[in-house]
């Protein structure tokens, strides 16, 4: 099958401060000729990190800037390597152009209706390519103006996903590439905040230590901060149909999640003798 979508990768804001906020899976788009192959449940795109940019409605007033996904993961997932390479290997895990839900339920209506290369190929293209190359210009722009720069992935999923974890997912889930994406006291600055947040539970590099953008661009050695934070829906949103914002739910979360962007700007930001 062939790909086409008239619709732009991303949209992205900039920002005064050495802060990139990236959203990659807040993304509902799916061009027709593709969703008329999906299942009726897929066409809900239920997969979705819903109402992250209303959650982080204080970005602008940080001073941050701002990279947003127009497409569904079921698109691309443009948290995975191109080549398809697992995050989690020996473990469930969704793929590059995905054929099945967090449910395992199958995303296309025929079983052998799935992407070919070729088609992976110009989804690739269309969408994967130019958000990352997009997180790489801004980060080095920021990095250039700044001499630092930092990036916040911003993640949400179900609090309860047998296929992925047991249990209940911990509220604030901080990845930063097993220690690998930034500095060492960042990050335990942040697991302070996330695991001291009243009400809330927290973890670093738990069950989620940070997608490919997380780990690619994450480079400290170079001055480049990255961390990727995967919320439970629970604590802000409706985790079922039909995904309602809950915004008193959502006022509660919403303060930890300030105060750990306003940690990464104070680390980024203090002068280095």
């Amino acid at each position: 099958m062939s790909f086409h979508t008239t619709e732009p990768a991303f949209r992205f804001r900039q920002g005064a401060r050495p802060l990139l906020i990236s959203m990659p899976h807040v993304g509902t788009h799916v061009p027709p000729a593709l969703a008329a192959r999906f299942t009726e449940e897929a066409r809900q795109v239920p997969d979705t990190d819903w109402h992250l940019e209303r959650l982080y409605d204080f970005a602008d007033a940080l001073g941050a800037s701002v990279l947003v996904a127009t497409h569904s993961r079921y698109v691309i997932d443009l948290n995975r390597a191109p080549d398809g390479a697992s995050l989690y290997p020996g473990q469930s895990v969704t793929g590059l152009c995905p054929v099945d839900t967090f449910d395992d339920t199958p995303i296309y209506a025929a079983a052998d209706d799935g992407p070919d290369e070729a088609e992976i190929a110009a989804r690739r293209d269309a969408i994967w390519h130019p958000y990352h190359a997009k997180l790489t210009e801004e980060l080095a722009r920021i990095k250039a103006q700044h001499g630092i720069a930092a990036l916040w992935d911003a993640h949400s999923i179900r609090s309860v996903l047998p296929r992925f974890f047991e249990g209940k997912l911990p509220d604030l889930n901080l990845g930063t590439g097993k220690g690998t994406s930034c500095d060492p006291a960042l990050a335990q600055t942040l697991r302070g905040i996330a695991e001291n947040a009243p009400g809330y539970t927290g973890v670093l590099n738990g069950r989620f230590t940070g997608g490919y953008i997380t780990r690619h661009h994450g480079q400290p050695a170079q001055d480049v901060h990255a961390v990727q934070l995967e919320m439970t829906q629970s604590s802000y949103m409706q985790e079922a149909l039909p995904f309602d914002y809950l915004p008193a739910a959502a006022a509660g979360v919403q303060p930890h999640v300030r105060r750990m962007l306003e940690a990464v700007l104070a680390f980024v930001e203090t002068p280095r003798g």
